[in-house]
């Protein structure tokens, strides 16, 4: 297979926990965590980079929400492209500096990207995925009058979206193709725009948003990537994570994996979607899938580090 690769970052490489998120933070932290990709493109990886982007979808929507009395508030997917545009700017700029610096001639460009979901998705019924600021109960009323759903938690109201299952990437056979000609591509950013295809129109968007992981693992597949890297912020998946008992899982097996997850031992906030996609990707032919700290990418492709699913 050909040496390439997706690279999911989870959120905590744009703002560390206690910043309060300033662009300057996240340039700064973007800075900081691209130093690391330098072995990985000497080394000869074709690369595709996937991101989170919750913190920043969320200060979308308090501007949207400060904004009402001047500007009309957009609808989710649009926030989800906004921020894909200044994220993939942010990042397509920090890492080409850094590889001139390292002077590495590799050209990066950022694509605005949708996937494809499916409209019977049992979860385009049944709304889970808070997101956005939290509301006072006034302003939840209006927001649910708009269409919206809302939820209380220990805060306040936070509106809920539906979170359904990638089904494909609409720029897929782009991504490849700039893969083909050597150049770095970021893409998916937050999951991606999710849409639905509708017969005599064609995609349209849904107020919905995917796991980046997931659409990360799509992306792979699309791709024909050899290997998943999905990066965060601990060495690995643990059992009994936080507890006197955690133990980290260097090396495991497809089939011993799945019957942890099947048992409901990772979070569906935090580790259980990358579990999902790392054992999704293998199933669908991929030959690495790796789970490892943000700032160990290349220890972890050298299996000193991180957790590594094996098929055998």
């Amino acid at each position: 297979m050909k040496k390439r690769m997706v690279l999911a970052l989870g959120g905590n490489a744009l703002i560390k926990k206690g910043q309060r998120g300033t662009i300057y933070e996240q340039f700064a932290n973007t800075r900081e965590w691209a130093v690391s990709l330098i072995p990985i493109i000497q080394d000869g990886w074709e690369v595709v980079i996937t991101h989170g982007n919750g913190p920043q979808v969320g200060s979308i929507l308090l501007q949207n929400e400060a904004g009402l009395e001047f500007t009309p508030p957009m609808p989710l997917g649009i926030c989800v492209a906004e921020s894909q545009g200044y994220l993939g700017y942010m990042i397509q700029q920090c890492v080409a500096n850094i590889l001139q610096k390292h002077e590495i001639n590799k050209d990066i460009v950022a694509l605005i990207t949708q996937v494809v979901v499916d409209k019977q998705d049992p979860s385009m019924n049944k709304p889970t995925k808070p997101i956005g600021p939290v509301y006072s109960q006034k302003r939840a009323k209006e927001l649910e009058e708009d269409g919206y759903h809302m939820v209380k938690q220990q805060q306040g109201w936070r509106i809920v979206v539906p979170s359904p299952d990638p089904q494909r990437i609409v720029e897929g056979d782009i991504i490849s193709i700039l893969l083909d000609q050597g150049i770095l591509v970021i893409a998916a950013g937050g999951g991606g725009m999710p849409v639905v295809e509708k017969k005599d129109w064609g995609y349209d968007g849904v107020e919905a948003v995917v796991d980046k992981d997931l659409s990360a693992e799509r992306i792979a597949e699309a791709v024909d990537a050899s290997t998943l890297l999905i990066l965060t912020n601990v060495e690995g998946i643990y059992l009994d994570y936080n507890t006197k008992k955690q133990r980290l899982l260097s090396e495991i097996s497809m089939e011993e994996l799945q019957s942890y997850y099947n048992q409901g031992l990772f979070p569906e906030g935090s580790m259980g979607p990358k579990v999902h996609a790392a054992l999704r990707f293998l199933e669908n032919g991929g030959e690495k899938a790796i789970i490892a700290d943000i700032n160990k990418a290349w220890v972890a492709l050298q299996r000193k580090t991180g957790t590594h699913i094996i098929k055998e």
